[in-house]
């Protein structure tokens, strides 16, 4: 038998069919729509498009001969975390869903700190308030679209539209709910205190289950609109960051992951809730129950890297090999440090270590002998620079490190993985395949299946380490003293936003 894990990311929808060894038989990704942006920071998608690209995805591995739908013993759903998906008593989408990129709330969250209470905020949820939850969006809707929250019965996480649609059932995991801003973290469970505080029925929110929980089964209209067969079990899933842990296999205190995609990951099991009480990481539960996951994250980390690309590289049409490809071998032409220029891949706001949505992006230090090379060698070291803020505070607050695994197009490109291992100081590890969230799903539908009898056996059989990235030791000392002079760089830029700002005010 197989199991199928389905990935509703921002760029596209993926599925994965994995076998009851973890290894993968086939997979299709189906492009979405470029989400909008009405405004600046603002980030919207239409939920039937993620739809249309599951639809195309599912069938498109389900009609491979070796597999076909009768061999898909179990299903599992990740995503891309935060969105609203606000639906009527019909189950219709009542308007575009706003997505976890969107940074149009910062009121809302002044609003919610100053009832609950910073401290008492992160007691309840064990997170701040950040314009990138779930709840924050559900207030914005409600204070400036009266008439579209008075229609609102349902709000749902976008993976969990897809499994609306699939199965009919609203479901969610504790994962995925942990970034609502609305779980009880610790507890695993909604909390009541912040539903009564916000006026919120829970009504408007899922059911909550463990990852490999069962949640319901493919309906007879998710059947045909997939090709999927009737009554195959779906398992509850878990958000991106979660599910693309399970699938690079980190799950025990001690193991740790460094992924770059769109944004940029660190993420840390742990036995506990482990609290930063600055709330400058998030404290989330992880896909495995009974454990709990602490996660930096930068907003614009591969972001930064297509920026460069669209703006000043090499364009597809322009060549034949990936423009990435070709950015990173020019890049490797300039020496560690980049000759002094650095980056701050503020593009989107941030959120580890800063939690400013207003944040903006930088390159400092440029000199007339500057070239391409060292400015694109800047943004790779500058994101690595922002993904060490996390093991920094990593370090403050105990949480063990031991191993370090690379993921997404950070652990693809052999230059970016070198500038990781001497920026983080560590060695860092590099698996035989990286499929990504959707294979985790796979994973979590293994398991809900009865392949594995636990999530950690399923990673101890499918996930395998192929390289070991050695730190230079000479690179890393220079990276040392360079990210000393890379955390100037915030103070010094949120004081001229912020003079920027006074002027514009008085002008």
């Amino acid at each position: 038998m197989f199991y199928l894990g389905i990935d509703v990311g921002t760029g596209g929808t993926r599925a994965v069919v994995v076998d009851q060894a973890g290894r993968v038989v086939t997979s299709a990704t189906s492009n979405h729509e470029p989400f909008a942006s009405p405004q600046i920071g603002w980030a919207e998608q239409d939920a039937g498009d993620w739809w249309r690209a599951a639809q195309e995805a599912i069938r498109k591995v389900v009609s491979e001969p070796e597999v076909g739908p009768d061999r898909i013993a179990t299903v599992g759903l990740t995503g891309q975390m935060h969105g609203a998906v606000l639906l009527d008593a019909e189950d219709r989408v009542l308007r575009p869903a706003l997505i976890w990129c969107d940074q149009r709330t910062d009121p809302q969250c002044k609003a919610i700190t100053d009832r609950i209470g910073a401290e008492r905020l992160i007691e309840l949820t064990s997170n701040p308030a950040l314009t990138n939850f779930t709840l924050t969006k559900m207030l914005w809707v409600r204070e400036h679209e009266p008439a579209v929250w008075s229609k609102v019965s349902h709000v749902l996480l976008p993976k969990d539209y897809v499994r609306l649609r699939l199965t009919g059932d609203y479901a969610t995991d504790v994962a995925d709910a942990s970034g609502t801003l609305l779980l009880d973290v610790a507890q695993r469970r909604w909390s009541q205190a912040m539903l009564d505080a916000f006026e919120l029925e829970e009504r408007l929110i899922a059911r909550v289950f463990e990852s490999p929980e069962i949640t319901g089964k493919v309906s007879s209209v998710g059947a045909s609109e997939t090709g999927l067969r009737i009554g195959t079990p779906v398992v509850a899933g878990a958000g991106d960051q979660a599910a693309g842990a399970v699938g690079m296999g980190i799950v025990q205190p001690g193991s740790v992951s460094a992924t770059i995609g769109s944004s940029g990951v660190v993420f840390a099991a742990t036995s506990r809730p482990a609290l930063d009480r600055q709330g400058r990481v998030h404290t989330f539960c992880h896909a495995v129950p009974g454990r709990w996951h602490v996660m930096g994250v930068t907003q614009a980390a591969g972001l930064s890297l297509r920026w460069f690309r669209d703006r000043f590289g090499i364009s597809d049409k322009e060549s034949q090999r990936d423009p990435y490809d070709l950015l990173c071998e020019e890049a490797a032409t300039a020496p560690p440090g980049s000759d002094g220029v650095l980056w701050a891949p503020y593009l989107m706001g941030e959120r580890t270590p800063h939690l400013d949505p207003e944040a903006r992006a930088a390159l400092v230090g440029l000199t007339a002998s500057h070239t391409r090379a060292h400015l694109v060698r800047s943004v790779l070291e500058g994101v690595a620079f922002s993904l060490k803020d996390t093991f920094t505070i990593f370090e403050e607050m105990g949480v063990p490190v031991e191993t370090i695994r690379l993921g997404g197009g950070g652990a693809r490109s052999t230059l970016w993985r070198q500038i990781q291992a001497d920026v983080y100081g560590r060695s860092c590890e590099i698996l035989a395949a990286e499929e990504g969230a959707a294979y985790g799903a796979a994973l979590l539908a293994g398991v809900g299946g009865g392949a594995w009898a636990s999530v950690d056996e399923a990673c101890n059989r499918a996930v395998k380490v192929a390289a070991v990235v050695e730190t230079n030791d000479a690179a890393s000392a220079w990276m040392k003293e360079h990210y000393a002079r890379y955390r100037e760089l915030y103070p010094a830029l949120k004081k001229i936003a912020e003079t920027g700002a006074s002027a514009k005010g008085t002008a």
